[in-house]
């Protein structure tokens, strides 16, 4: 060797980076291009008339699919209310050829006690002639001024008989007055008192809670 230094690189020659620092992948202008090329290629592809295009074909078939779903839908919810519907009127005609056939047999005194009088009472409610309720309610007054008799109770008229039996504690006694009372305004008031059918069994009913406990019926 001649002691001379040999030449690494020739004048021409490219010189590389001091370090990796330098490299081109870490220089932020360079970086921020790519990026912005890149979102721009992006949103140039899908911007694109057939992109936009095959967008517009699935957005219309998804919602040609969930029109049918809910049309579908409502379909079957109207289906099942009418189902619902039927269902609920059959059960109400059910439970009024139960009812009517029962109120049938306690009118032809079929399973109630053998007492006449009672009968005729139960007769008269369940006629469809709305004199009849009220009658029925005047029978069954005349029945309970009868028990009280029996029972014991002094009196010119029922109201007096009612007042002492209040006074050795008639268990009744609220029934009996309410009752009573409606009696006496079918008495005075006539055809004139509106009386429903309804109501003219639950007042029925009173009359026959007392006499069922006396065992009168």
């Amino acid at each position: 060797m001649d002691g001379q230094s040999p030449q690494l690189f020739n004048e021409g020659s490219i010189i590389p980076p001091d370090s990796v620092l330098g490299s081109q992948y870490l220089d932020p202008n360079y970086l921020f291009e790519r990026e912005t090329d890149v979102f721009h290629n992006i949103f140039s592809f899908l911007t694109n008339d057939g992109v936009l295009s095959t967008y517009k074909t699935i957005l219309f078939g998804l919602s040609i699919f969930f029109a049918t779903i809910i049309f579908y839908s409502t379909i079957r919810m109207f289906e099942i209310r009418r189902k619902e519907h039927q269902h609920l009127h059959k059960e109400m005609e059910e439970y009024k050829h139960r009812r009517i056939e029962r109120e049938k047999k306690m009118a032809e005194g079929d399973a109630i006690s053998e007492n006449t009088h009672w009968r005729q009472v139960l007769h008269l409610l369940f006629s469809t002639n709305p004199n009849d309720w009220r009658l029925s309610i005047i029978e069954a007054d005349a029945m309970l001024e009868m028990l009280l008799v029996q029972l014991g109770f002094a009196g010119e008229n029922l109201g007096e008989k009612l007042k002492k039996a209040g006074e050795q504690g008639f268990r009744q006694l609220n029934n009996a007055w309410e009752a009573h009372n409606t009696r006496n305004r079918i008495a005075h008031e006539g055809s004139t008192f509106e009386l429903s059918h309804h109501e003219a069994k639950r007042i029925i009913a009173m009359y026959e809670q007392i006499f069922r406990e006396f065992g009168y019926i």
